[in-house]
């Protein structure tokens, strides 16, 4: 007697659906870690009660050792003014600045004082306060 069954089990396993999940993961991380543009430089920020992500237009940040940059790139301080009316033709005015908490807050309210001029709006940069 030959008994056969007329349904059979296929033994594949699909992965479509996993892909489908993993491609949306991956579209969601790309997007969200696109508003956080983190500095490379090695800034030891001050903290705050009230820290909000800001997207940067133009990033200005000062080191410890009083070096410096516009989104990234190390200037002299006498062309700031310069390269910040440069950066600004044709963008909204807002300067992030990056400040290391041992900086003199001279320094802070020197470049504070160059985007009043150009007519920006000045952002600190701080991180939360845990």
């Amino acid at each position: 007697m030959n008994i056969k069954s007329k349904h059979r089990v296929n033994s594949m396993f699909s992965m479509s659906s996993m892909t489908d999940i993993i491609f949306l993961l991956l579209i969601f991380f790309m997007l969200t870690a696109s508003f956080i543009t983190p500095s490379g430089l090695p800034i030891n920020l001050p903290s705050s009660k009230s820290s909000n992500i800001v997207i940067q237009k133009i990033s200005v940040s000062i080191t410890e050792e009083l070096e410096y940059f516009v989104n990234d790139e190390r200037i002299d301080v006498q062309n700031l003014e310069m390269i910040l009316k440069n950066e600004l033709q044709g963008k909204e005015g807002l300067i992030v600045l990056h400040c290391d908490k041992n900086v003199p807050v001279e320094k802070l309210v020197e470049v504070a004082g160059i985007a009043t001029l150009l007519e920006a709006k000045v952002s600190i940069a701080t991180k939360p306060k845990k």
